[in-house]
């Protein structure tokens, strides 16, 4: 999402100021009530939500938009919750969606040769509580494909 496009408490909201954990995190609740007040698309929301570790108000959002792009937020809230299973069915449920391509073209940069969903939900499912550096190389996969899917939600939906 381009942030410059709204106003500065919004923006603030949309701009990732770390990296969220690869499981659940712990929710920012200082900023609940001003992501409440976000007046964006469902698909946008959802991503929102996640970015500051609300799994189950993404989820809320996310498991009613029946789309491709729901599916994904879909996927990648279970990814963290953890529940790797019912992250790869909503990724089937992704098929062949641009962020997908996008990753594998920009992941390589990152150190991570991304190569598609399932192999991601399988590497953070290795990492995830490990303290490694592949721990943090997974954390940045996950804000690269947040971006990626944010901006690809809002050009959506504009």
């Amino acid at each position: 999402m381009n942030a410059s496009d709204y106003d500065p408490a919004a923006a603030a909201l949309l701009v990732p100021t770390r990296l969220m954990e690869i499981g659940p995190g712990e929710p920012n609740e200082s900023a609940r009530a001003a992501i409440a007040a976000l007046r964006l698309p469902p698909a946008c929301m959802a991503g929102v939500w996640l970015l500051h570790d609300f799994l189950d108000e993404s989820h809320a959002i996310s498991q009613d938009i029946a789309t491709p792009d729901g599916s994904f937020w879909h996927a990648v809230m279970h990814r963290r919750e953890p529940d790797a299973a019912n992250s790869k069915y909503w990724f089937r449920r992704v098929g062949d969606h641009p962020v997908l391509k996008l990753l594998g073209e920009q992941a390589p940069a990152l150190g991570y040769p991304f190569t598609g969903p399932f192999a991601f939900v399988d590497f953070v499912e290795r990492v995830r509580g490990t303290g490694s550096p592949d721990e943090e190389l997974a954390k940045k996969v996950q804000l690269l494909e947040w971006e990626l899917l944010s901006d690809h939600c809002l050009r959506a939906a504009t």
